[in-house]
């Protein structure tokens, strides 16, 4: 299956980054309407670019990688001006490849010409998705988990500060089962203040408040004002552990806690960056599984066929007994196979057709067979089966 990563130019001049496993139809989807979200209220669209990948997980590592360019290294991407693209880059990260995705502020904001002068119109649907800081996380295998955790709900951007075994570590690839990308792009820091230092806004999680007076969220409501807020978020989750110290919470300026069992209330490092991510994806348009559309009921002549299939094998097999009950008994067979939610008694009716396609009601003694309207109970029970 072949899965792409596109941009899209709206009709305001700002561009749209996404992924699908259908191009024609998603392009369709943004150009009629309806996908809600940032593209609906600019169309026309214009698509720009996009590229094949063979898997959905390369394809969201592509999108979250553009996504964050510039718009002049997005426009030299347009045509095919790799020098350019390369110019455009910044630095290098510590795994050698570009970190240029780095956003910058006219990735945020759109010039707009208006009676010959330009002025720039912020628009909260392209606030910067937020970076994941671990401070002195201890283990490569956690760092890689946080990574696989990022990419999931698709973050990409991932700082570390001093973490204890050094960086780069060899247990962190195996770890991320493949979220390669968030670890190439990984930024190493000395501090806490160094690695949020372009950030607008800066979230401690913690289950404790260590003594320090700041406002207190929860995921949901924290991804809320990401998403609403302008400028780049950071949020801060200390090591395996102790978690953050007071003076690591000091700098944030909001704390996220996660309602917990207070008895237990233990997260690894990774199962804290998945349950903020996750709220953060919840406003993003990322990819579903497809809706696969029911079959249409079938026809009732369709279905009277098969209550009178069943009703002859039940007549064959002597079912219907004693036979003063036989209508309320098929009264209740049609009901119980014309309506969801079983009853009691329908469940009891089942079971006993299925005992009596199965032999359990029938003892059959191949000498003597039974005679045509005949019933089991009126057999010697103790005859042997043959």
């Amino acid at each position: 299956m072949t899965f792409w990563t596109y941009i899209l130019r709206c009709s305001d001049g700002s561009y749209y980054t996404g992924h699908t496993d259908d191009l024609e139809r998603r392009v369709g989807q943004h150009q009629a309407g309806e996908i809600q979200g940032y593209t609906q209220t600019r169309r026309p669209v214009a698509l720009m670019w996009s590229q094949e990948f063979p898997s959905r997980q390369e394809a969201l590592a592509s999108e979250m990688q553009v996504k964050d360019w510039s718009r002049k290294k997005k426009e030299a991407l347009f045509r095919g001006d790799w020098d350019g693209v390369s110019e455009a880059a910044r630095k290098v990260s510590r795994y050698g490849v570009s970190t240029g995705s780095t956003p910058t502020r006219d990735e945020r904001e759109v010039e707009v010409a208006s009676g010959g002068e330009r002025s720039r119109n912020t628009f909260p649907s392209t606030t910067p998705p937020p970076v994941i800081v671990l401070v002195r996380p201890q283990l490569g295998e956690n760092i890689g988990k946080a990574a696989r955790a990022m990419l999931n709900f698709g973050l990409a951007d991932l700082r570390l500060v001093a973490p204890r075994d050094g960086w780069p570590n060899p247990a962190a690839g195996p770890a991320a089962s493949g979220a390669d990308i968030v670890l190439e792009r990984a930024q190493l820091f000395d501090t806490v203040a160094d690695a949020v230092a372009d950030c607008a806004q800066v979230y401690a999680t913690t289950v404790r408040k260590r003594g320090v007076t700041k406002p207190v969220v929860k995921p949901d409501e924290a991804a809320t004002a990401i998403h609403a807020g302008p400028g780049r978020s950071a949020i801060l989750f200390g090591p395996e552990r102790s978690g953050l110290e007071t003076d690591d919470v000091a700098v944030a300026r909001t704390i996220i806690t996660v309602p917990i069992n207070p008895e237990f209330g233990s997260l690894n490092l990774a199962q804290a960056v998945i349950l903020v991510a996750y709220e953060w994806s919840k406003h993003q348009d990322l990819a579903q599984p497809p809706e696969t559309e029911l079959p249409e009921p079938a026809p009732q002549e369709e279905l009277d066929g098969m209550i009178g299939q069943l009703d002859a094998m039940l007549v064959h097999a002597n079912f219907y007994f004693p036979p003063a009950r036989t209508e309320t008994t098929r009264r209740t067979l049609r009901t119980l196979l014309t309506k969801p939610g079983w009853s009691t008694q329908e469940v009891r009716t089942l079971r006993g057709i299925l005992s009596a396609l199965d032999g359990a009601k029938m003892r059959r003694n191949s000498a003597a067979p039974i005679e045509s309207g005949e019933f089991v109970r009126d057999r010697d029970l103790d005859e042997p089966l043959p």
